[in-house]
Formats: C-alpha cells, structure tokens, sequence
C-alpha cells in the first residue's frame, strides 16, 4: 500500500492561486493588533522553529487543576457552593466576595474542606493582604495547607487607576505579607502576576504578555525587599492569562509566556518552573444571549488546557449579567471536565508541539510579548508606566482595532453581529454587587469592556 506523494510548498503555493483565481496569494495574510503577520500557509521550508513547552505540574494525575470560581458575601451559600464544586469534580476553588474580609466569615465558607488537599485561593483585588491573613488565620499553621493567596495590588491599581493608599504602599504590604506567611506555609504561593486587565480593556496578547511580565519582576524586587530570596519569590508567583474564544492566540498565548518566564528567570538566575493560571475571557461574552457563551467558554477552556496552562478557570455563562448561579457554575466545572476526562485533551505532554502554524505563533507573540516588556522597564516598570500614561494608549489602539473590525464585519460575534437570536431565551441570573470602591486616580484606569455590549444596546 503506497501513501499519498507529499506536495511541495511550491504546489501548494499554485493549488491556493488556483482557488482564489484573481485574487493574490498574499490576499490571505493578515495582521493581527500587534502587527504580527499571520500566514496562510506554513512548513518546514519556512524556518519555523520547533517549540517544546510542557505544563510541567501533574495535579494529583489530572493534567491540569480544575479550578471553579466562586463568588459570594453570605458564608454559608459560598460554603455550600465550594463543597458542591469539589464533590462534583472540581480540585480546587478561588474565592470572591466579602467573605474574604474576615477570618470569621472565611472560615464559615470554608467549613468542611480540607485544605491540605484542596488548594484555595483568593481574588480580593487590593485588599489582597488583608483576605490572606484571613486565610492563613482559618488554615491554623498547617504546613501542608495549600494556600494560594494571590496577592495582586498591580492588577487593581491598574484597573481603578488608583489605590487607598500609593501602589508602592500596597505593594509593599503585599510582599512583606508573603515574607510572614512564607515559613508557615511552604507551599503556598503568595503573588499573581496577572495580565489579564490589559486583556480584558481590549490590549493585544503581547500587551497581556508584557503586563504579566512586568508583573512578575515587580513583585519579585518588592518580594526581596521583604526579605524573601528571588527564587522564594519566583516560586510564590503564580502567572495570570486570559484565554478566549480564538482558542490558537490563547493557547499559542500561553505556550508564549512559558518562553517569557525562561527569559526571566535566567535573568533573576534562578531555576523555577512558570505555574500559570489561565481564566476565560469576560471580554469576550454576551449578556443579551448568553447561550453563545458556552460555545465561547469551551474554546477557551481547551485553549487552556492544550496551551499547557496548570490551571483553568470558567467563568459561568452568565457573567455578563453577574454572578454565576448553580446552573452556571455546574455548566462551567462540567465543561472542564469533559474536555479532561472525555476529549483527554491531558493525555499528550504539549499538543500543539509540531505544529508549524502553532510553533511560529508561539514564538511571534514571545518576541513581541518580551519588546514590549522592555518597553515597559525602560520607563522604570509597571507602576511608572502606568503613570506615565505609556501603556494605557496603546491597549486603546489595539481596542481600537478589534472594534473597527467588528463594525465592518471583518470580525464578528456570533449570536450579536451574526447569526442574532430574534427570541432568546432567558437564562437565570444571580444579581451581582461588583461596587468599586472610591480613589484617588493618578493615572488613566484600564478599564473592562465587552465588546458584545456596544451592538447589545444599538440593538435594543
């Protein structure tokens, strides 16, 4: 039995001219809003370096940890809600409301869950010192407790484009309350160094990428000056992504960032695997159908997982118009769960590893992470940045472009700009209080948009 001759580049190249007729070839290259070209065909004749970038962690032999979010400001529904995720598959939760501001309330929310085996972490914007001391208070010095506190003042100070106090106290506060926690609970991790505000007020990947990354060194000098060594740090930080529907930059996104942390590791010259969290997009969602949002959140949750992220988190698909209920919750944990243990997206150590589309998208989107990264240090780091007003205009160019896209129809949102629902049917909506608390700006917030909401009100 003879194979199928192998065709050449060349071929192909004739094959395509053939189909679009009159059109050139160079008709299906685009740019992306980092400028970055996107071929319509790639080989190994194109130089296309190969990538090997494997989620190091196995979570107790699950391929990645199947993390649920759970929201709320009453004890006992969040404890009901948390104890009902982790006996129905998920491994660990990360919390958000005002149970967080008081040990006594946390540890009502937290009743019957082990922590030793059940990673809990935190999502309390600037007041991430304060949740952390509740939880370290309600593990009661358990060495083994897995405590993931995710302290991260940068991400809040940037969205609000301000703090209660300055954002070097803030930071400051957080990494000193690392140092504390560090001898009582070694495996803990303390920082997040998310990029996903830049994504979620429409910044490019790389613009996420860089975010991250200049997050990560921030933390790290705040963390020494604690008291802490780089690599205790390093270890204590947990990467935050954004994935969404367009699941090739998402998982090419954080196949990048592992390419990212190697660069700066080698920098800090120290030896520590990157452990990143990656969570759907919100910008991404639309609140008048939200029946799209599951198609949406499966896309980013196998960008995720195949992306070789250490932790996927769903949003329900109804976050547009607030917090999950249980419909939402059990809808996101099962849809993890069928892309772990039905579709095996686990079983293969990096999936999208040979792929020269995927092998070059990977590698783009590191360089260009890594430039703007540079950019950012060279106007002093994050903090400085952000108040110079440095990255805030160039997010609005590359929100800029994806909404003039949408506007001409270039890029479209299904069941908002195409294939529109005349009679949605209702979902049920759990009312959310997301009150933002009032500061001082000194510099230009980044807010976040969603892109559905401008044709959702035109459309009312």
């Amino acid at each position: 039995m003879t194979g199928f001759p192998a065709p050449t580049p060349l071929e192909w190249r004739e094959a395509a001219q053939k189909a679009l007729k009159d059109q050139p070839i160079e008709s299906l290259m685009h740019l992306d809003a980092d400028q970055l070209v996107t071929r319509p065909l790639y080989a190994g004749a194109t130089g296309v370096q190969p990538i090997f970038a494997p989620r190091p962690s196995d979570s107790e032999g699950r391929a990645w940890d199947l993390r649920t979010l759970v929201e709320g400001d009453d004890a006992e529904a969040v404890n009901a809600a948390v104890l009902s995720d982790l006996e129905n598959g998920a491994a660990s939760v990360v919390l958000k409301g005002r149970v967080l501001a008081d040990s006594a309330p946390l540890g009502r929310a937290l009743e019957g869950v082990a922590l030793e085996l059940a990673p809990i972490a935190l999502d309390a914007g600037i007041d991430g010192p304060d949740a952390a001391n509740a939880l370290a208070v309600v593990a009661k010095g358990s060495p083994r407790a897995q405590l993931r506190f995710h302290m991260d003042p940068l991400s809040a100070f940037a969205e609000a484009g301000g703090a209660p106090r300055s954002v070097e106290e803030h930071l400051s506060l957080a990494a000193n309350t690392a140092a504390r926690h560090a001898g009582a609970y070694p495996d803990a991790t303390f920082f997040m160094a998310s990029g996903r505000v830049a994504h979620e007020a429409g910044g490019s990947a790389a613009q996420e990428l860089a975010f991250a990354a200049s997050s990560v060194v921030a933390h790290a000098k705040a963390a020494v000056e604690a008291g802490m060594s780089v690599e205790a740090a390093l270890r204590g930080t947990v990467v935050g992504l954004s994935v969404d529907a367009e699941y090739f930059d998402s998982l090419a996104k954080v196949r990048a960032m592992r390419l990212i942390w190697a660069s700066l590791t080698k920098a800090f010259d120290v030896d520590v695997p990157a452990v990143i969290e990656a969570r759907s997009s919100r910008r991404m969602l639309s609140a008048r159908d939200p029946w799209p949002n599951l198609l949406r959140l499966t896309a980013a949750g196998f960008a995720g997982a195949v992306g070789g992220a250490d932790v996927v988190v769903l949003d329900g698909f109804t976050r547009a118009s607030g917090t999950s209920d249980a419909l939402a919750r059990r809808q996101a944990r099962n849809t993890q769960l069928v892309l772990m243990e039905e579709a095996n997206l686990g079983r293969v150590d990096d999936p999208a590893a040979g792929s020269w589309y995927l092998d070059a998208r990977t590698r783009d989107l590191a360089e260009a992470g890594w430039a703007e990264f540079q950019m950012i240090e060279a106007e002093g780091g994050l903090v400085e940045a952000l108040k110079g007003s440095v990255i805030q205009p160039r997010i609005a160019r590359a929100r800029a472009i994806r909404e003039a896209a949408l506007t001409n129809g270039a890029a479209q949102i299904i069941g908002v700009t195409k294939y529109v629902d005349a009679d949605v049917r209702p979902a049920p909506v759990q009312a959310g209080d997301e009150t933002a608390v009032a500061v001082e700006r000194v510099c230009e917030p980044l807010s976040p948009i969603r892109f559905a909401a401008a044709f959702e009100e035109t459309a009312k």
